[in-house]
């Protein structure tokens, strides 16, 4: 039996096999142990678990039965009222949670939990809205994920409104202010994808006759001015201060390692970089191939030594074996690819403040701008540089002529002099 590999103890056994859950928690901790879950981390898992075991035997739940959300909510309504730990309570809610979600997952796989999928009263109205997306925009997937993110938060802020009668209502006033208030409480980037998503939607529902005005003019017009920003990079010694700091004794050490390699050398995007799949590395011919991120264009460059070495390191000496073809994988079971771009932001931006590096921007882009300044200060053309960078239009690259500091000496005048009579 799977659970005597994780404990010992006739009592404890004993505890965990009883109750509506106990005939399932044997498969669970095989389930744990083919993901790659050490020991420890497993026994967690299963001490969390029995919290949940004990609550259902205490609602009158029968083995075999099948599960819901609501079983898991009146859990955690329940919960805090009869545990007894050490520590926080808060941390120790997160870590019991973090264990039932496993176990969930693991139930849904095994047929035991229904997740009732209660679809939210706007789910028509936006799968309507990203079909037209595909089938009318040409939209691509990655488009269609972000819009979809973005005008749910619209769509819940609505309420009841959010159907096909409740837009009918809807005002030109009532728009611009959900976008003001929702501008004042983000970055710059996410006010430019709501104001997108907004302004698409409306003219989506005024398409489709959901609208009689064309309420996508009622989305306010933020002012922002062409390259008004000076990109601000990693310098090359800051960049090497990074690297120097990275720790690669350890497997989460070489993994970093080799992505902020990747980022200093290429200057491609996290996003790129996430997405980097093994047969993408081709050692026979030393080349490595980025494929195209935000309508640009593939890059296909040499491997350098220090990339191919870093790679290598990752991949023999820390790389979780697995069957996803993605590079780089989380370093905590189950093993997976890094889900999203805030994964990688995270990575970098510990490892920058690592060294103690104060810039303005944390992220991947520090690297990329950093590596664009650097071949413009070699004297690079720009077009050299757009197709380095992916760029499919120079005028992309262009906000680096104001880190061109070699070019814009030749420009500026001298400065006057006072003339005494």
């Amino acid at each position: 039996m799977e659970l005597e590999q994780a404990f010992s103890c006739p009592g404890t056994l004993k505890k965990l096999r009883s109750g509506p859950l106990g005939t399932l928690l044997d498969g669970f901790c095989t389930w744990l142990m083919e993901h790659g879950f050490r020991q420890g981390t497993i026994r967690k898992h299963l001490s969390n678990v029995s919290h949940f075991n004990q609550h259902l035997g205490r609602q009158g739940v029968v083995p075999g039965q099948i599960l819901c959300p609501k079983d898991v909510d009146g859990f955690f309504e329940a919960y805090p009222a009869r545990c007894r730990h050490r520590g926080p309570l808060e941390g120790h809610l997160k870590r019991v949670r973090h264990s039932l979600s496993r176990f969930v997952e693991y139930l849904g796989e095994q047929g035991f939990f229904n997740p009732l999928p209660q679809s939210e009263i706007f789910a028509p109205l936006l799968d309507a809205y990203l079909e037209w997306m595909q089938h009318y925009q040409h939209a691509a997937a990655g488009t269609c994920e972000l819009r979809a993110q973005y005008l749910t938060v619209f769509l819940r802020y609505l309420g009841p409104q959010a159907t096909l009668q409740g837009l009918a209502k809807l005002s030109p006033e009532s728009i611009e202010a959900f976008f003001l208030a929702y501008a004042q409480k983000v970055g710059k980037a996410a006010r430019r994808s709501m104001q997108s998503t907004l302004r698409t939607f409306f003219r989506f529902c005024l398409h489709r006759g959901y609208v009689r005005e064309p309420l996508d003019l009622a989305v306010p017009t933020l002012r922002a001015y062409k390259l008004a920003s000076v990109p601000r990079g990693l310098t090359e010694a800051q960049a090497r201060q990074v690297l120097q700091g990275i720790d690669r004794k350890t497997t989460v050490g070489r993994r970093d390692y080799a992505i902020v390699q990747l980022l200093h050398t290429y200057g491609v995007r996290g996003g790129q970089v996430r997405a980097l799949r093994l047969e993408q590395i081709d050692w026979a011919q030393n080349r490595i191939f980025f494929a195209a991120s935000k309508g640009g264009k593939d890059s296909c460059l040499p491997l350098t030594v220090e990339v191919g070495e870093s790679l290598l390191n990752y991949l023999q000496n820390a790389r979780p074996s697995s069957s996803n073809p993605q590079v780089f994988l989380t370093s905590r079971a189950p093993y997976h690819p890094l889900p999203r771009s805030s994964s990688l932001s995270v990575i970098i931006e510990r490892r920058i403040r690592a060294a103690s590096i104060e810039i303005p921007s944390k992220g991947a882009h520090a690297f990329r701008h950093g590596f664009a300044t650097r071949m413009l200060a070699q004297g690079e053309p720009f077009k050299a540089i757009a197709d380095v960078l992916g760029h499919r239009h120079l005028g992309t690259t262009f906000i680096y002529t104001k880190v061109d500091f070699n070019a814009l000496k030749q420009v500026a005048l001298e400065w006057p002099q006072e003339v005494t009579r």
